[in-house]
């Protein structure tokens, strides 16, 4: 019995399969398909069937986080497992701002929240504001220092156009829906405020679920969520879950930021829209730019809503094991933080137990203001509240070793019309942006394997290639001062032999001679050389540890070094796989980066 087969969902092999069964009925024998008007029937029910098909195919894959290609899609499962979706985030500067007057009685003034700056980037304005309002004293002589309510002279201030968006309370017993019609909004900066009626001056705040560690009955909190159209809902208690909810006649107002995201980067000069008044005078304000904005992006992507809402999902809320820490710290801190990455104690060298380690690498041009202020909000936001009691967290800063990549290459002219020089070049373009793409964050892996095989697959003219690799740390050493230097490095180093050194420095000025310090062949015993003569100035400065990859200086002293800082390069165990831990971040040495080509005409016949 003929069956038609339906696992295809291409239009033709669908139409053909619905041909075959009816060419095996007895009904249809020698019939001419193509010249008959079943063949039009047969196109419709291929494309029925074809439609159907996709239908079924997109539903599915839609169903999941991982297959799903929508962002409406993407958001809804996300937000199943927990996760807060990032929003486009204002760009940020800090400022200091100063009043000078001749006034000696006034004591002090005030700033008002929402104090607009105007500044240019790439020709373009943009409007910055404070979110807060700030006091100022007066210092006895007239002139005025705002400060923030820690004590702190520099000032925040955010790009974005302040909109305000006021909803009517109903009747409670029927859904209430707030949507913020705004694909811009930046979440971070909502201000809810619920008012008892539509004429009342008194108002409760109304706080980000995220910011709240304990929920009680009086809690006073909203959520906020991509809607599937891109805008925003807002979302309170319901019978009292997660604390109050506004009752029916109440009033609410929400004010917001909409930012233009990454567009409002790198701002330096921030000029005031408006003077200031006390006393019947009016008084200009001094702006002077503390670090320039930073931190605006755009809303988070696919791929990361991905990436990291099942990472957040496991950590439930609670800081126990280091993916805890790295999931949720990125999470919350995603405008300002590119990476996390964190380990604990007893993986730390030394060991020390009792504490989880933390490292964090910042956005391009985060002020250390803005650093600091963060791993202080860790602290007190989620360490104290989420970790395990008795565990500290503990901040380390990245550390950057600096691969040296030396590419040879025979090439045969015969095969491209491009030059050995201008393949030369292309080989260590394609060498940077390997490591410029793929490395350059926590816990990644340099694999020579697949640097190698995209370089022989820029041309037919690369016949073959091969590689030598070498890690690089950097040290700034005192000047004119005894001292002894610990140089650690995130690999093995390779054992001594007779031929090759296996650490070898940058140019420094000792005794007044140009000199490098390595390893002496065949031990790992250090010395210093001049460069120049050849003449070992020191025979024992030092050694290195090859298992612990640690590089130790004795009683060093020089006057002088090349460039900002003594480049100390080491020649890895494994060449092959070069794999950081902890806080390590791998990134390329361009001017130390090089490719040769070796002219071989493949078809040229050679005579011994």
């Amino acid at each position: 019995m003929a069956v038609i087969r339906s696992s295809d969902l291409d239009f033709d092999a669908i139409k053909e399969n619905l041909k075959t069964y009816f060419q095996a009925q007895s009904e249809f024998a020698d019939y001419n398909f193509e010249g008959s008007g079943l063949s039009n029937i047969l196109d419709v029910l291929a494309y029925n069937t074809h439609i159907n098909g996709l239908i079924a195919n997109m539903g599915i894959n839609e169903s999941f986080l991982s297959s799903a290609q929508l962002r409406s899609s993407v958001v809804s499962h996300a937000e199943t497992l927990g996760y807060e979706i990032t929003s486009q985030s204002a760009a940020t500067a800090t400022v200091t701002l100063t009043v000078s007057t001749s006034d000696t009685t006034t004591t002090q003034i005030s700033l008002p929240k929402y104090t607009t700056f105007t500044t240019t980037v790439d020709d373009i304005t943009y409007t910055f504001m404070t979110l807060e309002a700030y006091i100022a004293t007066n210092d006895g002589t007239g002139t005025f220092q705002f400060k923030t309510s820690e004590g702190l002279t520099a000032i925040p201030i955010s790009q974005g156009t302040l909109k305000t968006k006021t909803f009517i309370v109903g009747d409670t017993a029927d859904e209430q829906i707030y949507v913020i019609p705004d694909t811009t909004t930046d979440t971070k900066t909502l201000a809810v405020s619920v008012f008892d009626t539509t004429t009342s001056s008194s108002f409760t705040t109304y706080t980000d679920v995220q910011n709240v560690v304990r929920i009680t009955p009086q809690s006073t909190v909203f959520i906020i969520r991509e809607a599937p159209n891109g805008f925003y809902d807002l979302i309170f208690s319901s019978n009292n879950v997660l604390g109050q909810s506004p009752q029916a006649g109440n009033k609410i107002v929400v004010q917001y930021l909409s930012s233009v995201g990454a567009l409002a980067n790198s701002a330096s000069v921030f000029t005031p829209d408006n003077q200031i008044s006390f006393n019947s005078q009016t008084y200009d304000i001094t702006v002077a730019t503390v670090t320039n904005s930073s931190g605006g992006s755009e809303k988070e992507s696919i791929e990361s809503i991905k990436a990291n809402a099942p990472l957040a999902f496991a950590t439930q809320q609670r800081l126990v094991t280091a993916e805890d820490y790295k999931a949720l710290i990125l999470q919350r801190y995603s405008n300002v933080l590119s990476d996390v990455t964190a380990w604990s104690g007893s993986d730390n060298v030394p060991p020390i137990y009792g504490r989880t380690y933390v490292s964090l690498k910042f956005k391009d041009g985060i002020s250390s203001t803005v650093q600091q202020a963060t791993k202080d909000s860790i602290q007190t936001i989620l360490s104290e509240n989420l970790a395990v009691m008795s565990i500290d967290t503990v901040f380390t800063d990245p550390i950057t070793s600096f691969l040296e990549i030396s590419v040879s290459f025979d090439f045969d002219p015969d095969q491209t019309g491009s030059t050995a020089q201008t393949t030369q070049d292309l080989v260590k373009t394609t060498a940077v942006n390997f490591v410029t793409n793929n490395l350059n964050k926590f816990d990644s892996v340099f694999r020579k394997s697949l640097l190698l095989t995209e370089i022989d697959g820029l041309s037919t003219a690369i016949l073959n290639s091969s590689m030598d690799v070498k890690l690089q740390q950097r040290l700034i050493p005192t000047l004119n001062t005894v001292k002894d230097y610990t140089i650690n490095f995130p690999v093995t180093i390779a054992s001594p032999d007779d031929v090759n050194y296996r650490v070898e420095s940058g140019r420094f000025t000792f005794s007044g001679s140009t000199s490098i310090f390595r390893n002496k062949l065949g031990t790992n015993k250090l010395e210093v050389v001049n460069i120049i003569t050849g003449d070992v100035l020191v025979d024992n400065a030092g050694s290195y540890n090859a298992s612990t990859g640690v590089v130790s200086l004795s009683g060093f002293n020089l006057t002088a070094f090349e460039g900002e800082s003594v480049k100390v390069s080491i020649v890895p165990a494994n060449e092959n796989t070069i794999k950081p831990l902890r806080s390590y971040i791998l990134s390329v040495d361009e001017t130390l980066t090089s490719a040769r080509a070796t002219i071989d005409y493949q078809n040229t016949a050679t005579t011994l």
